[in-house]
């Protein structure tokens, strides 16, 4: 049983500091009850006669699409001599004996074709509210506005904002920033010519940040678990979207909500995957975010701002603490139904992307890039070229012809083959002499198993 707790808490140990549901949830429906409503019984009720009937229920009602709604009621349980119960009868109807091992039992159920019916939706609602009750709106009457396989959507062990977004964070100056070390990591951002740090350290306790950056609305979204880090602009054709973190995962990707509509949004593709914004057409536009030092982006940019540790929230913000165990090993919290060893796990990876314009998605292993400081490529037929510096940061920009034979990354200076000095700027390289631009195409940094996940027809350069 010690292996079960471990289980249903291994999301992450930030729940721990963060706290747990106080909400009490409505019983499960008394009257008229629906099939599901028997697996939810062992969630909403303490009475071992209502126990008792439920299983009787199931076990001469039993169907294929009743594996997930089983292995999700054991999840969530309480109760262990009730998992125990459950668990045998799981084993017993599909002949599998992965005891609590439920990234195995994933696996299983993820194998075979979909066998959910729209009822699990609402089975899923009824289930998760009694761990929150605002997480009911995410898949109540759902079924038909989702693009993505629910039994893929796994809760992630903590409530709606319970790793908590930092909204407007306060910012100091680089030179205030005394608890920082030039080696520490931090993901650097420029908007409009404001530039901002944000380091990893802190950003890892809560996930998201949102905030007015270079006079346009943004939110930051960090997925430890996958490693991805993207900067989407909020607002889309007239509209700003209040993103949260929804305590769900989608292939172990982070899913965000929006606080109108309570809709789930793919972190990784910025869209609405669940929910009544599905079919409003909408994406997210992404900026740049580039993985490098500290020490590296202040000499770049040494009139950058830069988190404050004062935060509002008590945390231990030390280099290296958050998410230690789980950084420091290739394994997994949550397994995802595409995978390609291609690369390990958790092997960085640079993404480019055109969504606008093409589905065509390339990434490109960090470490191929460690020792290429000017690599060229192609994406949708447009010329690219990444440029790496001695700290491991990439910034890729749109690149027609020019072929460059140096890139001076503390002088910030490229030189061509034609002799031609060009400035390096966050969001453009500008020819010294002509002042010709060649603009930034966005990227960022990923884990390879997760961004795979989310991206199975992915390009990849190593």
């Amino acid at each position: 049983m010690q292996r079960l707790q471990q289980t249903l808490h291994i999301v992450c140990f930030l729940c721990l500091s963060i706290g747990s549901a106080t909400a009490q949830a409505p019983s499960a429906l008394s009257n008229s009850k629906t099939h599901y409503s028997y697996f939810v019984d062992f969630i909403a009720s303490r009475n071992p006669i209502v126990h008792q009937n439920a299983l009787k229920h199931i076990k001469s009602n039993w169907t294929e699409s009743d594996e997930i709604l089983l292995l999700e009621t054991i999840y969530n349980l309480r109760s262990y001599r009730n998992s125990d119960t459950l668990l045998k009868l799981l084993q017993e109807q599909t002949g599998r004996h992965f005891d609590y091992d439920f990234n195995a039992w994933y696996a299983y159920i993820w194998s075979k074709p979909q066998a959910y019916n729209a009822a699990y939706f609402d089975f899923k609602a009824e289930l998760h509210k009694h761990r929150d009750p605002k997480f009911y709106n995410y898949f109540k009457d759902r079924s038909k506005s989702s693009l993505i396989r629910l039994d893929e959507v796994r809760w992630g062990g903590v409530l709606q904002d319970g790793i908590p977004p930092l909204r407007n964070p306060k910012m100091i100056a680089a030179k205030a920033a005394n608890y920082l070390e030039d080696d520490h990591v931090v993901f650097g951002i420029e908007v409009n010519g404001d530039f901002r740090a944000y380091p990893k350290r802190i950003l890892a306790w809560h996930e998201l940040f949102t905030d007015t950056v270079g006079n346009t609305p943004v939110a930051g979204v960090y997925c430890t678990l996958c490693g991805t880090v993207i900067l989407y602009k909020t607002t889309h054709k007239g509209i700003q979207y209040n993103l949260g973190t929804s305590g769900f995962l989608y292939r172990s990707n982070k899913l965000m909500y929006d606080a109108a509509t309570q809709s789930l949004w793919s972190t990784s593709l910025g869209k609405p995957v669940i929910g009544p914004l599905v079919s409003k057409n909408i994406q997210l536009d992404y900026l740049s975010v580039v993985t490098t030092t500290w020490g590296a982006w202040k000499r770049l940019h040494p009139n950058t701002k830069v988190l404050s540790l004062k935060t509002g929230y008590d945390r231990n913000y030390d280099e290296g603490v958050a998410y230690k165990a789980y950084f420091s090993t290739d394994d997994l919290m949550f397994n995802t139904s595409k995978t390609n060893t291609a690369l390990k796990n958790k092997d960085e990876v640079l993404v480019i992307k055109r969504p606008k314009a093409t589905q065509d998605v390339v990434a490109i292993a960090s470490k191929f890039l460690k020792n290429k400081p000017l690599y060229y490529n192609t994406i949708n037929n447009t010329n690219f070229v990444v440029l790496t510096d001695t700290s491991g940061a990439h910034r890729t920009y749109l690149n027609k012809n020019t072929v460059f034979k140096s890139y001076d990354s503390a002088s910030k200076t490229l030189i061509a083959k034609d002799g031609s000095s060009w400035k390096v700027n966050e969001n453009s390289l500008v020819q010294q002499d002509s002042g010709k631009v060649l603009e930034r195409l966005h990227s960022y940094n990923a884990f390879w198993f997760g961004f795979f996940a989310a991206h199975p027809n992915v390009r990849l350069i190593k």
